[in-house]
């Protein structure tokens, strides 16, 4: 009996100690989605700086508001396809890629490609376009979204302690949008935008945790990608007249770069979001991914000059404190050995 409860034991603190790793793997890689997210997200503006996607933003109309943002985000999208399709070939996953897509998960995978990538993912540079760096911690509230969705879905419950988090990065887009930036006529309208990014990200999530907890994890976000990037250039970008642009884009060579640089850094978000939404859920994995709304404000001001206002100050760390609250509790930050 001494034995078998010696081996309980035993047993007990090896299970405690797999859980712990388990759950340390699924909060670094949502931090990690996070930072990449927002090196992404200001890659893809500096794509934009460059002729003739600086041209034709100014455009009036749908080409000016809807023809690029779907440029950078298809090409950025096949980029990181093809980053991966490599690794996975280097791997020798890329049978399994067929397979998957013959699965029920693998259905799941390609519903939450199609709302976060041509809808979420052009929303979200749209708003980017015309919000500016705004739009970041907006598009950012698909955490609390993401918490909703989880809990119809999903079943999983919502604590006290993450309503809390949840309502503290409602609050802090109040602040963002309570003063509208001068000289932005498109302002609400990107906003707007970004929220609609926010919605579908966090559908995604909810697919994405299904999908991915059956499927492996940098398979399915390389499902994801191509699956969006052939969708944004191949059936909406025609239907938006913009295949001549996007033909001049390729050839102009330098915004090419650029996104495939985003493209990469959108890979490792995705591949690390994925992972975390699979490992510690999809509450806590889209939490921590919404830290790229600091990271993304940080490097927009950075790099590219952002106007630094005390509402997007303010507003930025409210919600990644939100987002922090749904993750964990901080008090136990300060207590000992933690």
């Amino acid at each position: 009996m001494g034995n078998q409860g010696m081996s309980n034991t035993s047993a007990d603190a090896k299970m405690a100690a797999v859980n712990k790793k388990f759950r340390t793997t699924g909060l670094t890689t949502g931090m990690i989605s996070g930072l990449t997210y927002g090196i992404y997200t200001v890659l893809i503006l500096v794509a934009g700086l460059y002729e003739p996607l600086l041209g034709a933003a100014g455009a009036a109309g749908v080409a000016g508001i809807l023809t690029v943002p779907y440029i950078c985000a298809g090409l950025n999208d096949l980029f990181a396809g093809i980053w991966l399709t490599a690794f996975n070939a280097k791997k020798g996953r890329i049978r399994e890629m067929g397979r998957s897509l013959n699965t029920f998960p693998g259905k799941m995978i390609v519903i939450g490609s199609l709302l976060g990538g041509p809808i979420a993912n052009g929303a979200y540079l749209a708003g980017l376009a015309m919000a500016g760096a705004y739009a970041i911690p907006i598009s950012a509230m698909c955490s609390l979204f993401g918490a909703i969705f989880a809990w119809i879905f999903l079943k999983q419950k919502i604590t006290k302690r993450v309503l809390l988090g949840m309502l503290v990065c409602v609050a802090g887009a109040i602040i963002i949008n309570w003063t509208k930036p001068e000289g932005s006529d498109n302002f609400t309208l990107g906003i707007i935008c970004s929220l609609i990014a926010a919605v579908c990200w966090a559908l995604e999530g909810v697919f994405a945790t299904y999908g991915g907890a059956m499927i492996d994890t940098d398979v399915a976000v390389n499902l994801r990608q191509l699956i969006s990037g052939v969708v944004d250039l191949f059936v909406i970008l025609p239907i938006l007249g913009g295949m001549g642009l996007l033909g001049m884009t390729l050839s102009a060579g330098v915004p090419t770069i650029w996104l495939a640089a985003a493209g990469l850094s959108a890979a490792v978000s995705f591949v690390c979001w994925y992972k975390s939404n699979s490992t510690v859920g999809c509450a806590v994995g889209m939490s921590l991914n919404v830290t790229y709304a600091f990271w993304g404000v940080f490097f927009c001001v950075l790099f590219l000059g952002q106007a630094l206002t005390p509402t997007i100050v303010v507003g930025s760390i409210v919600i990644v404190l939100g987002a922090i609250v749904v993750t964990m509790n901080p008090l136990d930050l300060f207590k000992k050995g933690a």
